[in-house]
């Protein structure tokens, strides 16, 4: 292991930690440094990475594909239309989910609950935050979980679902791991014959509508930057070419949007008070390049915080809707991976929220209008498959474009 991989560029801090340090002046230049604290204790990926370390892997498949924008791509016959006008309430109403796909009873009840909320919301578009196919992907293009923990879960909620790719959904030989992006490119290759998936290549945008963008988004993957073992291949590593690709890609497609509101859609979270944590400490990990989570940080607070409106993830199996903060840019980030799993019930760290839920499933419906963005959190009661109105969220500014930093 070279030296450099033991000391990121800034491990996580609080709100109040960040500030004291200057990071708000420093960010993208300096690194603040770190603690280069090792945890005294031993979970899943200290276990997965030595796992990883002790298995003679195959060396990865090509590459997957490049980006592409939804005007671009075409969609198989009969695939359920992008909207390109509002609802009868005058906006654009999307259902986020996330950690959706296990094909158990509370994927299908939360489907349930969501579906009758789609109907009452006039819901046009649908997000669906990775881990889409549990426990490690696809086996192929057309593997039977497709319909097993996808199509039929969500049937009746007959809209484009834009998705991204989760750390389940790329593992392969150690489940959850992410040690295996190429196994995303199974689920590219599965938005050519479904009516509602749509993933055209691994990282993407869409513009809604299409011809005069009122709101544009844009689909990244999260998993070479924060997997739970080391990325073997080349083209994947966190300074690879693909990253590099992608990074650069996202920062030009937000420099070039010119939609009112900007939502930037990824696995992984930059700020959560789950008990995965935030970016650069994921799951107490302040050193090595990969399950930290510490690039994918950076790239966040370089390319992302304060030029676009949300960030929405998943991974952490909870609801919260965190407060924008100085530390983010006026980007707010919202976590939503409670659309099948739950967690402890309990905050393990204390990033600011305007609401939060540890305990229940749910999803969240995102509105979408001229004058305010709105964020409606629901949970659902399994046993009944119905959805409560939790909290609502609203801004009526979007963030300010600023250029990224070099």
């Amino acid at each position: 292991m070279c030296e450099d991989e033991m000391i990121p560029p800034q491990a996580d801090m609080t709100e109040r930690e960040w500030l004291r340090t200057g990071s708000a002046a420093t960010a993208g230049g300096t690194p603040v440094r770190t603690t280069g604290r090792v945890p005294q204790w031993v979970n899943r990926r200290t276990l997965l990475g030595g796992a990883m370390a002790g298995a003679a892997l195959a060396v990865l498949p090509s590459p997957g594909q490049s980006p592409a924008s939804a005007a671009s791509r075409r969609r198989p016959p009969g695939a359920f239309p992008f909207p390109e006008h509002p609802n009868g309430k005058g906006e654009f109403a999307i259902l986020v989910t996330g950690d959706a796909g296990t094909g158990d009873e509370a994927q299908y009840a939360v489907a349930s609950a969501a579906r009758d909320v789609c109907k009452a919301e006039g819901i046009g578009l649908a997000v669906g935050l990775g881990d889409n196919i549990y426990e490690n992907g696809p086996e192929s293009d057309d593997d039977s979980e497709f319909q097993d923990k996808f199509e039929k879960p969500n049937s009746g909620i007959d809209v484009p679902w834009l998705m991204v790719l989760g750390n389940h959904d790329c593992s392969g030989l150690i489940p959850g791991s992410g040690g295996d992006p190429s196994r995303g490119d199974r689920e590219v290759a599965y938005a050519a014959t479904s009516r509602r998936w749509y993933m055209p290549s691994r990282y993407y945008s869409v513009p809604l509508p299409a011809a005069e963008p009122l709101v544009e988004f844009f689909a990244i993957d999260t998993i070479p930057w924060s997997s739970y073992v080391a990325q073997l291949d080349p083209h994947y590593r966190w300074d690879g070419p693909y990253m590099r690709e992608q990074q650069s890609w996202l920062d030009g497609a937000l420099r070039a949007s010119r939609a009112r509101w900007k939502v930037v859609i990824g696995h992984h979270p930059y700020l959560n008070n789950g008990k995965h944590g935030s970016a650069g400490s994921y799951d107490g990990f302040e050193i090595g390049n990969y399950t930290s989570g510490v690039h994918l940080k950076d790239m966040y607070e370089k390319v992302v915080c304060g030029r676009a409106d949300l960030i929405l993830s998943g991974h952490d199996h909870t609801l919260q809707i965190l407060e924008p903060t100085a530390r983010t840019g006026g980007t707010r980030q919202v976590v939503c991976g409670a659309s099948a799993k739950t967690e402890d019930g309990a905050a393990h760290f204390h990033n600011p929220a305007a609401w939060q839920n540890f305990s229940d499933h749910g999803f969240m419906v995102l509105k979408v209008s001229g004058a305010r963005l709105t964020i409606d959190a629901y949970t659902v009661d399994v046993a009944t498959r119905k959805a409560t109105l939790r909290h609502r969220a609203r801004q009526t500014r979007p963030v300010a474009a600023v250029p990224a930093h070099a």
